[in-house]
């Protein structure tokens, strides 16, 4: 099968120096697309700007804003058969970006956000590729994961609870829930990234040949 994963990342410009992100490290959607390599599948690796290197074999995309990953990912999704989106992608950026690096004053400065694309919306609702999305949730994970499964039209959810500041973000080791569109779900008890990774990627083949079974 033909995975596209998402990793890392976005950068939101505020002036040519400063920008909005997060914690994200990338590790994660790494992880997984060495999973999908070591599983003989071919792999295209979009990734937000991070330090690990690429796993060999993977064909890497790089980007930094979200309207870059948005773009990079509507151009991979015309061929393939899996998309993870693994990516911290910006839920706000700046409605204006200064040309000249913004200067320190005495006194209260506002910046007026909005909303960066939603990539998973953004894709066809009718479509031959099987869509993972992940939720990085800090309270209520089950509710909120199962309602972003509904709304942005994935076939399955990857939640990681963010409560536990020792797994997950920035860390080595990672324990997530998967959820379904019946309504089944599955979880990956803490382990490093890489043995998660393994795992997930099992079930989502597992889940996608049900899926696509006219692909296969």
């Amino acid at each position: 099968m033909k995975f596209v994963i998402t990793a890392g990342p976005t950068r939101e410009p505020i002036d040519p120096i400063r920008f909005l992100s997060n914690r994200s490290s990338g590790k994660m959607g790494y992880a997984i697309a060495a999973a999908a390599i070591e599983a003989n599948h071919e792999v295209v690796l979009i990734s937000g700007p991070v330090n690990p290197p690429p796993p060999a074999g993977a064909k890497l995309v790089r980007v930094i804003t979200s309207d870059e990953m948005h773009e990079a990912v509507q151009a991979a999704v015309r061929d393939c058969d899996v998309l993870v989106m693994c990516a911290a992608v910006s839920d706000y950026k700046p409605a204006r970006v200064a040309e000249q690096k913004i200067k320190k004053r005495n006194e209260k400065f506002s910046l007026e956000l909005i909303p960066a694309r939603d990539i998973l919306k953004s894709l066809p609702q009718s479509r031959n590729f099987f869509v993972v999305g992940f939720a990085a949730e800090t309270n209520d994970v089950e509710e909120h994961a199962r309602a972003k499964l509904a709304t942005k039209n994935c076939d399955m959810m990857v939640a990681n609870d963010l409560s536990d500041p020792n797994i997950g973000m920035e860390s080595d080791e990672n324990a997530v829930t998967i959820f379904s569109r019946g309504g089944e779900s599955a979880k990956i008890s803490r382990a490093s990234k890489k043995t998660v990774a393994r795992e997930l990627v099992k079930i989502i083949c597992a889940n996608a040949k049900k899926v696509l079974t006219k692909k296969f």
